[in-house]
Parts: C-alpha cells; sequence; structure tokens
C-alpha cells in the first residue's frame, strides 16, 4: 500500500524547487513517502475536499520506491532524524548562552516574545 491520501492525516508540501514532501502529520508512516502501515489504526477518511476537482497544484506523482530492504530503509531515516536532533540541541545549547537582552531580541524577532 501506498500513502493513503484519501486519509485525513496525509500532507503534502510542495516547494519552489518541485520537490514535494508527502508524510503522515501524526507520525505514523515511518515508510513516508512510500507507504502507510496497512492496516492504520488511525486512519479517518478526508471529508472536506470530497468532490472537489483539483486543478494544476497537485504534486507530481512518487517516485518510484529505492530498491532498498526496509530495514536499511528504516535504519537511515533513523540516522537522518537523529543528526536532525543533534543539529538542534546545538542550536539550542548556543541560545542558551547567549546574554539575556540579545535572546529575548532573538525571540521578538521571530514572534515568539
Amino acid at each position: 500500500m501506498g500513502m493513503n491520501e484519501q486519509c485525513k492525516h496525509f500532507q503534502s508540501r510542495t516547494y519552489d524547487s518541485g520537490e514535494a514532501a508527502r508524510y503522515c502529520a501524526l507520525g505514523l508512516a515511518p515508510q513516508a513517502p512510500w507507504a502507510c502501515p496497512d492496516p492504520c489504526a488511525q486512519f479517518a477518511p478526508r471529508l472536506v475536499d470530497v468532490g472537489w476537482s483539483h486543478g494544476s497544484l497537485i504534486p507530481k506523482p512518487v517516485e518510484p520506491r529505492p530498491d532498498v530492504p526496509i530495514d536499511e530503509m528504516t535504519a537511515l531515516l533513523g540516522d537522518a532524524e537523529a543528526i536532525v536532533a543533534a543539529a538542534s540541541a546545538v542550536i539550542s545549547d548556543e541560545q542558551a548562552e547567549l546574554p539575556s537582552g540579545v535572546r529575548k531580541f532573538w525571540r521578538r524577532l521571530r514572534g515568539q516574545g
């Protein structure tokens, strides 16, 4: 089973480069963008766009799934997630070391305070 685009938790974002990100908003599809779990305990049908005619903004079809064993794919995605988490921790640590006035400036600049 591929990504279930009829589920209300399915989301897709297309970037200026034409690259599309397809994922489960609940994080329940570890093999995204190629597959949702079958069966998914949280599946709920989309209700908002039922019967709509979609125009040209619909993203291109998903590229074929790589010919890689699922265990290797899951490990690679886990490594990528660990890298992002580590980078986030470094940024948080760097921000914590800033003087109070600078932290307030950055929070105000980002609209967080």
